[in-house]
């Protein structure tokens, strides 16, 4: 990645992280209900969401309903610059620090979800994605698709969208967006 994609992608983080604590500062707690309507049509596929951090939005009350027809799982970062794998997640199971300060099962059980619910800094109407920087998500969705068809489901409040993001060919793109007002499908 060139210096002067790097430094547009970080200008674009630092404007979309006031933009996303203004939001999270203001949410009352009902941001996964467009999710779990969404989910409730795919009900029983293996799913994998996350736990959230700092102030991303949380997917946790629309997992926790999913779990209760098929296999939930969070992601757990191995190793720097691999793809993730997902553990299975039950709602209150015990959970320990990962690295970056997510929390993952404490005894983990690897799966291999269909659909992704991915966080994000920032996004776009296109299906853009801006992440913390470590291309974690790119390297795993690039992967799952490798291996047969995944859903990779943005989750993000919707003053996270920006009209456009610095990319290259390497960002993976979303096939959905949804935030707590609408679900986005890409153009």
């Amino acid at each position: 990645m060139s210096d002067a994609l790097a430094a547009a992608k970080q200008a674009a983080r630092t404007a979309a992280y006031a933009r996303r604590a203004a939001a999270h500062a203001g949410d009352a707690g009902s941001a996964a209900g467009r999710l779990s309507e969404l989910l409730a049509g795919h009900r029983g596929v293996p799913l994998a969401g996350y736990v959230p951090i700092r102030s991303e939005i949380d997917p946790l009350p629309a997992m926790a309903e999913a779990s209760a027809y098929g296999p939930v799982s969070v992601p757990v970062i191995e190793a720097e610059a691999t793809p993730l794998r997902f553990a299975l997640w039950e709602p209150d199971m015990a959970l320990v620090p990962g690295p970056f300060g997510a929390r993952i099962p404490e005894r983990p059980e690897f799966v291999i979800p269909e659909i992704v619910v991915v966080p994000l800094v920032a996004f776009t109407r296109a299906g853009h994605r801006l992440g913390y920087g470590g291309g974690y998500y790119d390297r795993t969705l690039q992967a799952l698709r490798g291996r047969g068809p995944v859903f990779a489901i943005g989750f993000a409040y919707a003053t996270q969208e920006a009209p456009e993001l610095p990319h290259d060919p390497n960002d993976q793109p979303l096939d959905l967006i949804v935030t707590e007002s609408e679900v986005i499908s890409p153009q």
